[in-house]
């Protein structure tokens, strides 16, 4: 609201003498502050003016009263404006209480001040946050993570927006902000361990708690890898998990550093473990490698691999089920990594090959290959 403002400033002349005519003095009245705004938003009353067609570079003076004060009281000197605007954010506001404020422009040299012709009526209110948004969970894919929350900060009447924060050693950094109770953290990389948690803001600007936390570990996933039979095509019957796809993951059957390579007899295809590689000896039943953010309900997947009860015999496979190993990476460290049969079948020359989908969690004794709000604990 506006007030306008009788003898609210006097201009201020300042009497200056100077021993020789070496000093001139330009006692000019400077241009007045144009289109005063204010209005109060998170937690704060924030002040918006526009320069005069005839500002010259002077500075500003923010003057502010409580409703019931018979003074102003000088709170603020402006000196930086950009964009033919200027702008200030009184933060020391208490909540319940009324504000009056005014700017004037001072010249530099007289001191003289000229005011805005009225002054703008702010109220604060007493601030309620909005709900805690509650059930976050974070979804990793494939350098990237799935940060997913209940909707119900969204049933406020005065809900605005969601934060999303990634929780760091240095401190929370913000990531971003949606109206959707989902964001994708596209910055996560393969490998580290990432912790989230979400805010809920109001109309106004005021910001509540953060809910619970959610960790996720990014990994690398792949979908329609061709692996042959050794039998048929031993040059493309060995496989190893790779941390991206810029590296081959299908290698010679023979080739020392296999994880793994699928053979064939009359009993059907089988999964041959490498030097250093443990399969779980038993698969699990599965509509996909992983359920996506939007996946169906019927959707099925086997996303944690198991710890211990690993082998090193062969493991017959069957389709559509999903196979756990255990590996040693490139580092000697163990990793665990995920296949699933997407199809079994020959090529038109008669070679039998398997279509697989798989993942890697690229950071060492990780058991959790796309989970949903898990990460290695230590």
């Amino acid at each position: 609201m506006r007030a306008w403002m009788i003898g609210a400033a006097a201009l201020m002349a300042v009497s200056l003498s100077a021993c020789d005519d070496d000093f001139f003095y330009n006692d000019r009245e400077p241009d007045a502050p144009r289109n005063l705004e204010g209005r109060y938003f998170s937690g704060a009353v924030q002040l918006t003016w526009e320069l005069g067609p005839s500002w010259d570079g002077e500075s500003f003076r923010v003057y502010s009263r409580r409703l019931g004060d018979a003074d102003y009281f000088l709170i603020a000197d402006v000196t930086n404006c950009a964009a033919n605007a200027c702008e200030y954010r009184d933060v020391n506001v208490v909540a319940g209480q009324t504000y009056h404020y005014y700017v004037a422009a001072v010249d530099p040299d007289s001191g003289i001040e000229t005011p805005t012709d009225y002054s703008v009526e702010v109220d604060v209110p007493n601030a309620s946050p909005p709900p805690v948004p509650s059930g976050t969970e974070a979804v990793a894919l494939d350098d990237a993570v799935y940060v997913v929350w209940n909707d119900n900060a969204a049933n406020a009447d005065d809900f605005s927006f969601y934060r999303v924060y990634t929780e760091t050693n240095e401190g929370d950094f913000l990531l971003g902000e949606t109206d959707s109770p989902g964001f994708v953290d596209l910055v996560a990389e393969n490998g580290v361990t990432y912790s989230y948690f979400v805010t809920s803001v109001d109309t106004q600007g005021h910001e509540s708690n953060g809910g619970n936390s959610a960790e996720a570990t990014p990994r690398p996933d792949f979908l329609g890898e061709l692996v042959y039979v050794h039998e048929d095509a031993p040059n493309s019957s060995g496989f190893r998990f790779q941390t991206s796809e810029d590296f081959e993951a299908v290698m010679a059957g023979n080739n020392g550093d296999r994880h793994f390579r699928i053979e064939a007899d009359n009993s059907g295809f089988w999964f041959v473990p490498g030097p250093g590689t443990r399969i779980y000896p038993t698969g699990q039943f599965t509509t996909t490698l992983k359920c996506g953010v939007a996946a169906d309900v019927t959707c099925t997947s086997w996303e944690t691999a198991p710890t211990s009860g690993y082998v090193t015999q062969d493991v017959v496979m069957d389709p559509e089920f999903t196979y756990m190993f255990q590996v040693v990476g490139d580092d000697n460290q163990v990793r665990y990594g995920a296949v699933r049969v997407a199809f079994m079948g020959q090529d038109q020359a008669g070679a039998e090959f398997v279509v697989m989908d798989w993942a890697y969690q690229t950071q060492a004794g990780n058991p959790y290959l796309s989970p949903a709000g898990k990460a290695l604990t230590n």
